[in-house]
């Protein structure tokens, strides 16, 4: 029987083990359930070892059996994995499939999934329709001038009464569409156009189109992109269609549990070690073709140096082999060609921007993907006179598959004493934007920071409270801290906030909350619950399935609630709707008795430090031109209908661009100093490091973090 590993994520990770779960059989497992093989399909085997796991292992304790009501919420959530967007379905169309809304369940645990079937016949039925229409539609101009609207935001939008109303949704679409290209090439062709980080883009060609080019090419864009997505949803593949089921009824268990196919299993792996075996490029899908986005610098397309981002793979071989055509095909299954055992050899071939078409021989090999580990570096501020160590912890990765594998507490660890051996005077520990990771480096991280004591509780259904401590009396820093966190800070990185903010040891920095995230998964490869007659049906893929709730020192969850800074600073994505608190289905915040620990004998009075930031705030143009964002932001959040008459739909446009790139015109602070402790000589880490400075340099919250440690090295009870 194979183990599993826990995490809480958006991840956090410990290995354990689990017991096997039992078929819907009071005597007898999955092993004893299927007698003959042929008797059984692969839909009955996942939907009995899910179906076991989910009733056993679940928090939630909800059973599947015989539950009408989590069958219509699992129902509710097929619809909208099925059409989110409400552009395929008519009424008529849910109705039919309302048959189904009372037995999600049945169909779950009995493998019987005829829903897909039905949804299959539905979906193509319409998408046959639409795509005759759309085509229909596009074959001359259209009517720019017309006053028509389109509801953007699905939420606020109802299926269709009728084919007619359907239709006319779509002619709102493709104008819609039809339009934003138009005004695409018209920026571009201006000079106008603008990429996601601010800079001006390049014309794809010199030649100038006229107006009636432009249109007349916008709608063929339009089309061909539309029979690409056409032609991806009717060939959708069977793996694709058991995720939206499965899924659909672990939903209702709660946001973070979910059947993961095969592939997804993979990328959760390579997620959560931050390496894979591969050539090292990073792809894009660009209509009909796969593009380099970007090299990894040091891997194996990067040495080759015949491989650039813009180049189109055309075709993929192993080795030898004959190549495979990859025009049409979608992102997931390119990488799966490109992808490959370290050592192996793929034959790409490319095209050049220039038009050159070559074929480039790569032996794949580890690749790390360097943006998932820590980065440390040390900040002077002018006039200040401390020099101050910076920390960025993405995510907690540990590879469950090599024990001698990159670790992010051993990193740390070793960036702590860089800093260390350099008489940092302080540390900001940066872990904004991290989803989480392995639990037990959340424990060793946080006990970086203390002498010892616990740093968490955990807790399954029916069980007592295990509390996981710091036992190493060792503190390796003891200077000043400071934690950042914002909304996308969750699980592991919550558990290391609220420990170091409940010990008194660090004074967290941020946005209103973080994300509330105070759970635990388990992660179970299914094919370990296969017996041996039936292991051909392997692979199954995996589940993850919330097992524990994990609670602050003080008895108190972060589920739901998320960490309150103890000072709030401007956030830039406050307009934004993430956190635990907009998720459906999440787990209720729930307390325990707390556990005894010795605070930080050294204090700093919050309340001198809060106010002291709020006037500088108040004086700062950065933080005030972000606040003059977050409300510009939030109101054209609320603006979900767009006008379609050309003329309207151009001036919004050229009002969202030029307040964003007002609001990305971000000054490099001249009064930071960044210093590279690597001393690398290599041109490509050289780069990295100058990408990382300026960022840094950018960001009016590491100004105010500077600041904040000075006064806490001056300013205390």
């Amino acid at each position: 029987m194979k183990s599993h590993v826990l995490f809480l994520g958006l991840t956090l990770v410990i290995p354990a083990a689990v017991a096997q779960p039992q078929s819907r059989s009071e005597d007898s497992g999955i092993g004893s359930l299927i007698s003959s093989k042929p008797r059984y399909k692969r839909e009955q085997i996942i939907g009995n070892i899910l179906g076991g796991a989910l009733t056993q292992m679940h928090l939630s304790e909800k059973k599947i059996e015989n539950n009408d009501q989590l069958s219509a919420d699992a129902f509710k959530a097929y619809l909208e994995r099925v059409d989110y967007g409400k552009q395929f379905l008519t009424v008529g169309d849910v109705k039919a499939l309302e048959k189904f809304k009372t037995k999600m369940d049945d169909m779950f645990l009995d493998g019987n999934l005829d829903i897909l079937d039905v949804t299959s016949q539905l979906m193509n039925k319409r998408i046959g329709q639409i795509e005759k229409h759309v085509e229909k539609l596009l074959e001359k101009p259209l009517d720019y001038k017309k006053k028509d609207a389109i509801e953007t935001d699905p939420k606020k939008r109802k299926f269709s009464l009728s084919e007619k109303e359907l239709f006319a949704h779509w002619e709102r679409l493709m104008k819609f569409e039809v339009e934003s290209r138009i005004i695409d090439q018209r920026e571009e062709q201006s000079g106008l156009a603008t990429d996601e980080k601010g800079n001006k883009k390049k014309p794809v060609t010199d030649k100038k189109l006229t107006e009636a080019e432009i249109e007349k090419e916008a709608r063929s864009k339009a089309l061909k992109s539309y029979k690409k997505l056409f032609s991806r949803l009717v060939n959708e593949k069977k793996g694709d269609k058991l995720d939206k089921f499965y899924n659909s009824v672990t939903k209702v268990f709660d946001p973070h549990t979910s059947y993961l196919i095969p592939d997804e299993k993979e990328d959760f792996d390579i997620e959560m070690s931050g390496k894979l075996e591969g050539i090292g490029a990073i792809l894009r899908e660009d209509n009909s073709f796969i593009k380099v986005e970007r090299i990894v610098p040091g891997s194996a397309s990067w040495k080759t140096k015949e491989v650039e981002a813009e180049d189109v793979i055309l075709k993929v071989a192993q080795g030898a082999e004959e190549p495979v055509d990859i025009v049409d095909m979608s992102l997931r299954d390119a990488v799966k060609l490109i992808r490959g055992k370290k050592g192996t050899e793929v034959r790409l071939t490319i095209k050049k921007p220039n038009g050159l078409i070559k074929v480039v021989p790569i032996v794949r090999d580890t690749v790390e993907i360097e943006e998932s580990y820590v980065k440390g570096t040390l900040l002077e501020l002018s006039p200040l006179k401390q020099k101050i160590g910076y920390i960025n912890v993405p995510k907690f990765y540990r590879d469950f598959n090599d024990r001698a594998g990159r670790n992010v507490t051993d990193d740390t660890r070793k960036e702590i004493d860089r800093l260390n051996k350099i008489g940092a005077d302080g540390l900001i520990l940066d872990l904004r934007n991290n989803g989480g990771g392995a639990l037990e480096d959340a424990r060793m991280i946080s006990g970086l920071f203390v002498e010892k004591g616990p740093i968490v509780m955990v807790k399954a259904r029916g069980e007592s409270v295990d509390v996981l401590e710091d036992t190493d009396p060792n503190i390796d820093f003891k200077k000043p801290v400071i934690v950042l966190i914002n909304r996308f800070s969750a699980s592991a990185s919550e558990i290391v906030a609220a420990a170091l903010q409940d010990y008194g040891r660090a004074v967290i920095v941020g946005g209103e909350f973080s994300h509330g995230k105070g759970t635990v998964q388990a992660v179970v490869d299914l094919d370990g619950y296969l017996p041996p007659m039936l292991k051909d049906y392997s692979p199954l893929g995996a589940l993850k399935i919330t097992i524990q709730k994990f609670y602050r020192v003080n008895g108190s969850s972060t589920q739901y609630k998320g960490v309150t800074p103890d000072i709030i600073l401007p956030d830039q994505f406050a307009h934004l709707e993430s956190g635990e608190k907009f998720l459906e289905y999440s787990i209720p915040w729930g307390e325990v008795k707390p556990k005894k620990f010795d605070r930080w004998n050294q204090k700093w009075n919050t309340k001198t430090l809060r106010a002291a930031s709020s006037t500088r705030i108040k004086n700062n143009q950065k933080f005030q031109h972000l606040l003059d964002s977050m409300k510009w932001y939030k109101d054209q959040k609320e603006k979900t209908k767009r006008s379609l008459v050309l003329t309207d739909f151009e001036k919004e446009r050229k009002e969202v661009r030029e307040r964003t790139d007002l609001f990305k015109k971000e000054e490099e602070s001249k009064n930071l100093k960044v210093v590279d402790l690597s001393a690398t000589k290599d041109k490509a880490q050289q780069e990295k490091f100058e990408e990382f400075s300026k960022t840094l340099k950018k960001d009016p919250v590491i100004e105010e973090s500077l600041m904040i440690l000075n006064d806490m090295m001056n300013v205390k009870t």
